[in-house]
């Protein structure tokens, strides 16, 4: 396993040498690598040493689509009309996902919503007529929870595929309707 650096800036060394030597003047000998690892990250101010690799390491880059990928956000671009409501249902099931998250990003984040609010919603971004199959669907593209009742529905958090980012941001530009999520 290689090793990563993980810079650590300490803005005041005395009170982190005292912060240290509090930590460690209890024990009797000395910690082992990790166990100093985690005292160190303490002393500079944080929880342990994976919070201070998790506030350090840089976050990767999300995946550039294939172009095949870029090739289906455009099919599925096509199904949007100038104002980014859907004109119909795509035939095939890839597309249809790919559909669903311009429908997802456009659900307000960490909210609930309410049945008649998802239908409104719904209605309003469909030229087809049924709001009913795109909420089954958000659904069971595990992109909406529902509660037991019925009643509450909720955006899941989660990172859209790059391929659907490419769409959101394409009928994003062409008409401001959808955001990304």
């Amino acid at each position: 396993m290689t090793r990563a650096a993980i810079p650590l800036a300490i803005s005041d060394l005395s009170a982190f040498a005292r912060a240290l030597r509090l930590r460690l003047s209890p024990l009797k000998e000395l910690p082992g690598h990790e166990a100093m690892l985690s005292h160190l990250a303490a002393a500079a101010g944080y929880r342990n040493w994976q919070h201070l690799v998790a506030v350090t390491e840089p976050t990767p880059a999300p995946a550039a689509p294939d172009p095949a990928a870029l090739r289906r956000a455009e099919r599925a671009a096509q199904v949007f009309d100038d104002q980014g409501r859907m004109k119909h249902w795509p035939a095939q099931t890839a597309l249809q996902a790919m559909c669903l998250w311009v429908l997802w990003s456009r659900l307000p984040a960490a909210q609930n919503l309410s049945d008649p609010e998802v239908n409104a919603a719904l209605k309003e971004w469909n030229l087809f007529g049924d709001h009913a199959l795109l909420r089954r669907s958000l659904i069971d593209h595990r992109m909406v929870s529902r509660s037991a009742d019925n009643r509450v529905y909720r955006r899941i958090e989660q990172a859209p595929p790059p391929e659907a980012l490419v769409l959101i941001r394409r009928i994003a530009a062409t008409n401001g309707a959808a955001r990304p999520g």
